[in-house]
């Protein structure tokens, strides 16, 4: 029989710089607490 791991809600992980890792989702009510992220720009040849 297989065991079935469950994933663990805990804390935000933290970047390399030490800030939040901002890549979550925000419910709408709490939408306007939260700032946007940067819009991701495409270098020339790249793919998508």
């Amino acid at each position: 029989m297989e065991q079935i791991e469950l994933i663990k809600p805990g804390p935000k992980p933290k970047k390399e710089d030490g800030s939040d890792d901002q890549r979550r989702r925000v419910d709408p009510p709490t939408a306007p607490k939260h700032p946007g992220l940067k819009p991701h720009i495409h270098k020339p040849g790249e793919k998508r």
